[in-house]
């Protein structure tokens, strides 16, 4: 694991190479709606760049995270499919819906029926390198996602730039992500994590809960604000001394949400065990998501260590995937 992690920025190089290679069919249709289909690792991807682009793009990105799709799939609608293995069941079956409902298909995988899929019905599709746990890939879903939505004319073209320059951030700054990651993993030791960012860094957050999930067998949880201060914020009412909170500054939240970040911070840090901030460098939203994602993808490992667990077992998963195979 700790080499997959070092790898990341490389990553970022290779997936841009492979982006610079591919071109898609323009649809021939219309498109009104997109669709990203995944699960896990591969799914988390869609959930980022729709946070990225949601302030260019014109029509609606919605996620799926299930074997069935949305009524209003048709054939006015993109439908991107993204399994890093080509094989997650509930991918496959959602792609299949939309396919029988006339969509505009593409996909992203390393190959297996995903691939055999695309190429079978003619559909776009791009390959990523493989044989790696899929959390492990996310800079391949990243930028093949982006990259779609540039060739398709759906968003600007400078976000590819911006991914390139937030791989030259992640590099120059390694050192000090290391450092703050290692505090990071201490601070986390022995609690329950809860995790608050953002509106439009719900999929970073939602990528470090995974991230802790996985790599250090911890439970934890997160939320948004302003939307956690309309409910969850009461939960903090008793207090509870098991939560440990770490709040994701990227110093770009308009001056009402701002507000309420530092109050709410205020208010927990009364209520829970621990309450730290992690500060986002970064020129851009997609900068300092790529920022985060590094740092706690090394407070992950940092924290398995600690806890002297297996960052890449993950036992429990492989046997629900064994006792579903037995299940007609």
């Amino acid at each position: 694991m700790e080499k997959l992690i070092n790898d990341f920025p490389q990553n970022i190089l290779d997936a841009l190479q492979i982006a610079g290679n591919h071109n898609f069919r323009q649809p021939s249709n219309t498109i009104t709606n997109v669709l990203i289909c995944g699960m896990g690792g591969s799914g988390i991807g869609g959930k980022i760049v729709s946070n990225w682009i949601q302030d260019d793009i014109k029509i609606p990105v919605v996620l799926c995270h299930d074997y069935s799709i949305p009524e209003f799939v048709n054939q006015h609608s993109l439908v991107i499919g993204s399994s890093y293995s080509g094989n997650t069941e509930e991918t496959l079956q959602a792609i299949e819906e939309a396919h029988e409902k006339g969509a505009h298909i593409i996909g992203i995988c390393s190959g297996g029926q995903l691939a055999a899929f695309c190429k079978e019905n003619n559909y776009d599709y791009v390959v990523v390198p493989g044989g790696n746990p899929p959390r492990t890939a996310l800079a391949f879903s990243l930028v093949q996602l982006v990259n779609i939505f540039t060739k398709l004319n759906m968003i600007p073209a400078n976000l590819m730039q911006q991914i390139e320059s937030a791989q030259q951030l992640i590099v120059e700054d390694k050192s000090n992500i290391q450092s703050v990651a290692k505090d990071l993993a201490t601070f986390l030791k022995d609690s329950v994590g809860v995790i608050y960012a953002g509106p439009k860094y719900e999929g970073v957050a939602v990528r470090a809960r995974q991230q802790f999930n996985e790599n250090s067998k911890l439970l934890c949880w997160h939320h948004i604000l302003p939307e956690m201060n309309h409910n969850e914020l009461v939960g903090w009412g008793g207090g509870d001394q098991r939560f440990n909170v770490v709040f994701l500054n990227t110093g770009d939240l308009i001056p009402r949400n701002q507000k309420r970040f530092d109050i709410t911070r205020e208010l927990v840090t009364k209520k829970a065990g621990g309450v730290t901030v992690i500060d986002a460098k970064g020129n851009n939203r997609i900068e300092r998501s790529f920022y985060l994602i590094h740092l706690v993808d090394w407070a992950s490992l940092y924290l398995a260590n600690l806890k002297q667990e297996d960052a890449m077992d993950i036992k429990v998963i492989d046997y629900l995937k064994d006792e579903l195979a037995n299940f007609a």
